[in-house]
């Protein structure tokens, strides 16, 4: 008698997965940086009503983050972690813009020259 072999032993990790794909997303680094890091939005962000639905009453955010915490403590000690520091450290780049996209595929004017419409030659030649 050999040993019984074991199949389909991960079908439960799929639907983790799957779970961890569709959760609700937090802010994405450029609507943090061009709404939320706004003085006045942050004034608001930092100082909201009492909110049941959310964490801690929604009275502790993290501006840089986008995350509601349960008590003071919990938002001090998120404000010591790597987690914050490495999000702050990312919120000092610039964010990218559509311009820079399409550079970096290859669709910018930069580089180019202009050309006659007509022929397809460069400007310089036409003259």
């Amino acid at each position: 008698m050999g040993r019984l072999r074991r199949s389909r032993t991960h079908h439960a990790q799929r639907d983790v997965h799957r779970a961890a794909r569709t959760r609700a997303r937090t802010r994405d680094l450029d609507q943090i940086q061009l709404i939320d890091l706004d003085p006045k939005n942050r004034a608001a962000l930092e100082a909201q009503p009492l909110d049941y639905e959310k964490p801690g009453l929604a009275q502790h955010y993290c501006v840089e983050c986008a995350k509601y915490f349960e008590s003071d403590h919990a938002l001090q000690s998120h404000w010591r972690s790597k987690v914050h520091k490495r999000r702050c450290k990312q919120l000092k780049e610039p964010a990218y813009t559509i311009e820079e996209a399409e550079r970096a595929a290859g669709l910018g004017r930069e580089g180019k020259r202009p050309t006659n419409m007509d022929t397809g030659t460069p400007m310089e030649q036409v003259a």
